[in-house]
């Protein structure tokens, strides 16, 4: 068996690719429609991918269980980086042991979005 792509409802497929692509740099390998209303991107490289689908504008929502997260070279050079993007909603350093720190912000649907740099 093999692990091959996380789904994620968005609401508006520009904001999510940009938002996928300019701050977390992952490259939309597939984009297209996938039925009326609707349109699908797959984003990422090497064998797991993130899985966008679009049904058109709906409410945003709190998503409850599910975050991914993506490892950095240095949390401060990200939250800068975070910053001249214009997010202003960064979640507070967390450092569970010497090895390993992580911030949490949310992406345009609300899904938490773990950075964390292992030292």
């Amino acid at each position: 068996m093999k692990y091959l792509w996380t789904t994620l409802q968005v609401s508006n497929m520009d904001q999510s690719l940009d938002f996928y692509q300019n701050i977390i740099g992952l490259n939309c390998n597939e984009r297209h429609p996938a039925g009326p209303g609707m349109e699908l991107a797959f984003l990422g490289e090497g064998e797991t991918k993130v899985e966008l689908i679009c049904r058109g504008e709906r409410p945003k929502e709190e998503h409850h269980g599910i975050s991914m997260g993506f490892q950095v070279n240095s949390l401060e050079d990200t939250i800068k980086s975070l910053k001249d993007y214009g997010m202003t909603r960064i979640g507070e350093i967390m450092e569970p042991n010497p090895h390993v720190r992580f911030f949490f912000v949310k992406d345009p649907d609300g899904y938490p979005v773990q950075f964390v740099e292992i030292r």
